[in-house]
């Protein structure tokens, strides 16, 4: 029955018994037809709008507790308010909340979000259709459901880390509903959902950088891909032509009616390869190319999955942080968004189980000078086969016994253990040759992941650089050390090497820890800079994006 109808049935009935319960004149006594049209409405009407309210409100609440019966967080949220409506209310302040939620819906995309999810059109169609208390209450429950849907999807991410690839260990905190609630119930509504995305320059940026491809997207992207092959300078002809087009309509070079490989061409695909992590030569090779040829689709994927993975990180980064990204093969230090330090890292190999994990933590110390206690895994499955082969393989390793002594190989028959049986660790000294390197930086971890320096620095010079067994290498060690030490010394680099002359291995704390985050990430954002791109050395974006794509999120350009 409509609502309305229903209102008026009901304060006919509740008038009649109303009047009769008040002693006023209804039975056909003398006078009746004149007292009762002043009695009834004189004295009766607000017990009877009273009494309405109150069979209202009774069937609001009734509906709202069996609706949010099936969540738990719901129910109890809405039992500790005594179900009082959060959004349905048809005062100023119920509107406002409305119309907020709804414009954030609308404007799901803008984030990379699964628009869809939210039902946006369904409630809409809900809400101008309700003709009960009832249907009231149902709306009312149905509204704080997509309101919690988006809060926690646009704040902590739509995917759960872990299940996507098991190498992001990440636990992400899903704020519960009473808070959320909350939070809308006693805040400025549009304040409250601005406040739920990471509220980074990073995120900020690449909210950017998707606003831009998808403008690019809808001009049709970058034009037609540069053929195969090598292009250096001095060449002619049309590939050079699609590579000046190509370079033109990213950005990176003026408009310019040459055919050949000239000056500005040159300096243009050096801009291109420096924002690309690519060897910046000058010439278009594979590589340069291939980076070249990917579509702005492609890149708007990238930039999509950025802002998921940032919605993964702690909202608290640290004023002073570590930043190591895995894709980009390098480690910073920041302070307040500015980078101190950078440098190349050498990551986990993508093969075999060494690709590195991405966690977050606190730097507590370095060790200077350290010992390298080789790992069971690779202490049998590397150093063992060759022990066995030559007794004498890997000569730069000690073997010490259950008791801490060393065993002389000589003493040992390594044929005789198998990998479950063999008895034996080994460590390496400190030296100049040690695997670690003269310094190592830790953030103890159940996986055993920590930063150092390493004696193969040729492999810095490398473009892909996955050479570790999931340590990250750096290429400056000793400049992460004196930043690292700047705050707590006076003379950071004299106390550093006053340590490290000493050839012991000694362990310097870090008097304020300072928090450690391994990310990897694909695109990247620069303050002041254009937006930069890296391979997805591991597939995980790749998954990722598969996962988001499940979900429900498009690719297509948001049209407000």
């Amino acid at each position: 029955m409509p609502e309305g109808l229903s209102r008026t049935w009901l304060g006919i009935g509740l008038g009649l018994w109303l009047a009769g319960a008040a002693g006023a004149p209804v039975a056909r006594a003398e006078g009746a037809q004149t007292a009762l049209p002043t009695v009834i409405p004189a004295v009766m009407a607000g017990a009877m709008a009273k009494a309405l309210d109150a069979a209202r409100d009774s069937a609001f609440r009734q509906a709202v507790a069996e609706a949010a019966g099936t969540d738990r967080d719901l129910a109890e949220f809405y039992s500790a308010t005594d179900y009082r409506p959060v959004w349905t209310g048809d005062d100023a302040t119920h509107r406002a909340r409305r119309a907020a939620l709804l414009r954030a819906l609308d404007d799901a995309a803008l984030h990379g979000l699964p628009e869809g999810r939210y039902g946006r059109a369904a409630l809409l169609a809900r809400m101008a259709d309700i003709r009960s208390t009832r249907e009231m209450g149902e709306v009312e429950v149905a509204l704080s459901r997509a309101y919690l849907a988006y809060a926690r999807d646009v704040q902590s991410g739509v995917l759960v880390p872990g299940r996507v690839d098991s190498d992001i260990k990440r636990s992400v905190p899903r704020r519960a509903a009473g808070a959320l609630l909350a939070d809308m119930m006693q805040g400025d509504p549009r304040a409250v959902l601005r406040g739920l995305p990471p509220q980074t320059n990073a995120y900020r940026r690449l909210m950017k950088e998707r606003l831009r491809l998808e403008g690019v997207i809808a001009r049709g992207g970058w034009g037609p891909v540069v053929p195969g092959g090598k292009l250096e300078p001095g060449d002619a002809g049309a590939a050079v032509i699609a590579l000046r087009d190509r370079l033109v309509a990213k950005g990176y070079l003026a408009r310019s009616a040459t055919a050949r490989f000239d000056g500005r061409i040159q300096a243009a695909v050096q801009a291109f390869q420096a924002d690309h992590g690519l060897e910046t030569d000058g010439i278009a090779g594979p590589s340069t190319i291939a980076a070249l040829n990917v579509s702005a689709e492609e890149r708007l994927a990238s930039v999509l999955v950025a802002m998921e993975r940032e919605r993964w990180l702690p909202a608290e980064r640290g004023a002073r942080h570590i930043l190591v990204n895995l894709a980009d093969f390098s480690a910073r230090i920041l302070d307040d968004d500015s980078v101190t330090i950078e440098t190349r890292a050498v990551v986990g190999k993508n093969a075999g189980g060494r690709r590195s994990p991405e966690f977050s933590d606190e730097m507590e110390h370095m060790i200077v000078n350290p010992t390298w206690h080789v790992p069971r895994s690779i202490t049998v499955k590397e150093y063992l086969p060759q022990m066995q082969a030559n007794r004498n393989a890997a000569g730069h390793l000690r073997l010490y016994d259950s008791r801490g002594r060393v065993v002389p190989r000589s003493a040992v028959n390594f044929n005789a253990y198998s990998a479950r049986s063999f008895p034996f660790r080994l460590k390496q000294p400190p030296s100049t040759r040690n695997a670690l390197g003269l310094v190592k930086f830790m953030f103890p971890n159940k996986y055993n992941i920590y930063l150092h320096d390493t004696p193969q620095k040729h492999l810095f010079d490398r473009e892909k650089r996955d050479f570790s067994h999931g340590c990250i290498r750096l290429q400056q060690p000793f400049d992460f050390a004196y930043m690292l030490l700047a705050p707590q010394e006076a003379d950071p680099k004299g106390r550093f090497h006053a340590v490290l002359n000493t050839g012991r291995e000694t362990q310097i704390n870090l008097e304020q820890h300072v928090p450690v985050h391994l990310i990897y990430r694909t695109a990247i954002t620069r303050a002041g800079g254009r937006t930069q791109y890296r391979d997805d050395v591991y597939g995980r974006d790749a998954r990722i994006w598969q996962a988001l794509e499940r979900a429900g999120v498009s690719l297509r350009a948001h049209r407000g």
